[in-house]
């Protein structure tokens, strides 16, 4: 194969691999790679009623100053959400109305929520700091995920429920 030939391949695969990853994108299909949720291949499905608790949402981050850092640390990647952020996965823990407290664990309205326990510092040993805790405002969902290590709700407190892109639905995944 000449090395014109061995070009043109290579842009002829390049372009079809954007291609289909294009097309998946739209189709709503996201491949996690973080330990919050198995790893693997999955779709993003429209939610045709109001998100409730226990709900396992794809959900883009707000661009804010707590997700620029988070983003900086390598807690997030990039993606196509406003602030350059990919779409995280989480559960939605706590609603509107709903009283959060964060100490050695978080607590909603009182019952503690399992694999909530909050660290004080990262695998890197840069401090954490956990979300002061109180009222889940009107239009904001706080998230969690069951993976001891994710950065959920526990340290960016509640996000923007318009934020939410769609119940999230594996496909093809790999629990560790």
């Amino acid at each position: 194969m000449s090395r014109r030939q061995v070009v043109v391949f290579i842009g002829i695969a390049g372009a079809g691999l954007l291609a289909v990853s294009a097309a998946g994108w739209f189709a709503g299909l996201r491949i996690n790679l973080t330990p919050s949720e198995p790893l693997g291949l999955w779709r993003i499905v429209s939610v045709k009623r109001p998100v409730a608790r226990d709900d396992l949402v794809f959900v883009c981050p707000p661009p804010t100053a707590v997700f620029a850092l988070a983003f900086e640390r390598g807690y997030l990647r990039r993606g196509l959400c406003p602030g350059g952020f990919a779409p995280l996965i989480k559960t939605v823990a706590a609603l509107p109305g709903q009283r959060i407290e964060v100490a050695g664990n978080v607590v909603i309205d009182g019952a503690a929520l399992t694999h909530s326990a909050v660290r004080a510092r990262d695998g890197a040993d840069r401090p954490l700091e956990p979300f002061a805790g109180g009222i889940v405002p009107a239009g904001f969902v706080f998230l969690t995920s069951p993976y001891e290590a994710s950065y959920d709700s526990r340290y960016f407190g509640p996000v923007p429920a318009n934020g939410v892109l769609g119940l999230a639905r594996p496909l093809l995944v790999f629990d560790p």
